[in-house]
């Protein structure tokens, strides 16, 4: 007796079924040992990188509380005892923390008079690629001012160009690099480029008050009239600031206007 097309379906899917478990039950015998073990050890690579990963977070704890431990102690007088603390996280810590460790360290060994030391330290900063090319660039400039004295002027000007010709966006750190530069050049008798330098200085946003009383006095020195500049800019921005004013006012007055107008056409 003939099947039915109901019955023909239902066999040939059962026999699909059976082709499959036979396929499936072949290939675990052949590689189930291999798959189970890849994936114990992708579990297993999981779990580490968690663990460890945990492990960092925790590390970087620890060595957060060690740096607020150095600074507290040198807070209360204790250079001595605040050094050892830099040094052992300067020898261990991760690449941020071991940076701020020796240039905190480089301070105490400048402050006791032993700038070799201090700039030695600094140069270490300095080389460090795993670091933001910004507090690259700080330790640079807190080496070149240890070893200024040491220092041909041109090796100077060369330290800081990057940072002082540094455009989009300017150097963090450009108005402590041109004042070295400045000074370098200065020496030199460079007094153009020197002047050139301290007024771009007084007229850099941003700057302290102190550098930027200084670059104006050495900057009118040297013939350039920064305080004129400074003047200007200044008087270019109350005047940007008068012009928005005056917008404001003549839209805020606007509107009771239009509607004032409404009112008597209403009335009318």
């Amino acid at each position: 007796m003939a099947l039915s097309p109901t019955n023909d379906a239902a066999l040939l899917q059962e026999v699909d079924e059976a082709v499959r478990k036979d396929r499936l039950d072949t290939i675990m015998q052949r590689y189930g040992r291999w798959i189970i073990g890849g994936v114990l050890a992708a579990l297993i690579a999981f779990g580490g990188y968690l663990f460890w990963n945990h492990r960092q977070d925790a590390a970087r704890g620890e060595q957060a509380e060690e740096l607020i431990a150095a600074f507290e102690k040198l807070g209360t007088n204790q250079p001595r005892a605040a050094s050892a603390d830099l040094e052992k996280l300067a020898a261990s810590g991760a690449p941020a923390y071991r940076a701020v460790a020796q240039m905190q360290e480089a301070n105490i060994k400048a402050q006791a008079g032993d700038l070799k030391a201090a700039a030695a330290l600094m140069a270490k900063v300095a080389a460090d690629t795993k670091l933001d090319q910004a507090l690259r660039d700080l330790a640079l400039i807190r080496q070149t001012a240890f070893e200024y004295d040491t220092l041909k002027p041109e090796a100077v000007i060369a330290r800081m160009k990057p940072m002082v010709d540094a455009k989009d966006p300017t150097s963090s750190w450009f108005a402590s690099a041109a004042e070295l530069s400045a000074t370098a050049h200065y020496q030199l008798g460079q007094f153009d480029q020197a002047g050139a330098l301290y007024g771009r200085i007084a007229k850099a946003p941003g700057v302290a008050k102190s550098l930027q009383s200084r670059a104006v006095q050495m900057a009118g020195m040297l013939g350039v009239d920064a305080v004129a500049d400074r003047a200007t800019d200044s008087a270019n921005a109350d005047n940007k600031g008068a012009a928005s004013s005056v917008a404001s006012d003549q839209k805020g007055s606007a509107a009771p206007k239009a509607a004032a107008a409404e009112k008597a056409e209403e009335a009318e």
